[in-house]
């Protein structure tokens, strides 16, 4: 997948592992770093793993934009260092693989964009989160975006109007995340989850991942409208077929893909 300055990236088995790695800059994310996740993410979309998991080194997970870059730009740039950004948000969520972040420390404003935006969340319980730009000059309006599809109107508009930073349980209750584990278990958990979220066909799992996001924000009826005709073709896909015929016959699922 090339060389990368700012993440790493390793293929362990079936799951490829794209590590931030600037914790001198508090993983902030500059057009450079979010370009060679973006880069990563496309990659590993074109590969046959089934789950990836987003983590970062050193105590925080991630603080957000890279205010010496935002700072350096006229408005034209800042809105290409957005567009990379929400470019990067719906590459994670288009790719195949499930996604799962690894959460420790602190996700602020456009770290806690990743979060929300990637399938799954496991969090340590030193794990914090916050829109800060609600109590600073720059309110968070593009982080909010998948956040709000997470959490709900009112919580969105606390966290996005305060900036406060809430910790990890009542990000849990919130909906935020999927898992707390101690510090210690983090990893353990992610495993797991990711584990069980990727079993069964591959090919059904990418056209359910990518039919959930289009029909999520959509009115109701035409929810089910696009998820009707979808759910019909994907019954005479390879695996819909054999899953059916397994159930039938009392026998293990021998999956095409």
């Amino acid at each position: 997948m090339g060389e990368y300055q700012h993440i790493l990236v390793k293929h362990d088995g079936d799951t490829v592992r794209i590590t931030m790695n600037r914790p001198q800059r508090r993983n902030s994310l500059s057009a450079d770093h979010l370009a060679e996740l973006l880069a990563a993410f496309r990659a590993t979309g074109d590969t046959d793993a089934t789950g990836v998991v987003l983590g970062a080194e050193g105590p925080v997970f991630s603080a957000g934009h890279d205010f010496g870059d935002v700072a350096a730009r006229d408005l034209v740039g800042v809105r290409d260092l957005l567009k990379l950004c929400t470019e990067l948000m719906g590459t994670m969520q288009s790719i195949p693989q499930v996604v799962i972040a690894r959460v420790h420390g602190l996700a602020t404003a456009a770290g806690c964009q990743l979060v929300a935006s990637c399938d799954l969340a496991v969090a340590a319980e030193s794990a914090g989160f916050a829109l800060p730009g609600g109590k600073g000059g720059w309110f968070c309006h593009t982080p909010a975006v998948p956040v709000a599809r997470s959490i709900g109107r009112k919580r969105l508009m606390e966290l996005a109007l305060t900036g406060d930073v809430i910790d990890a349980k009542t990000a849990l209750d919130w909906g935020m995340v999927n898992r707390v584990v101690p510090d210690d278990e983090l990893d353990a958990s992610v495993t797991d989850l990711l584990a069980r979220a990727t079993k069964g066909s591959r090919a059904s799992k990418a056209l359910g991942k990518q039919t959930l996001y289009a029909q999520l924000d959509r009115p109701e009826a035409d929810a089910y409208a696009l998820a009707l005709e979808v759910m019909a073709s994907a019954s005479q896909l390879p695996g819909a077929k054999e899953g059916m015929a397994a159930f039938l016959e009392k026998r293990k699922p021998v999956w095409p893909d």
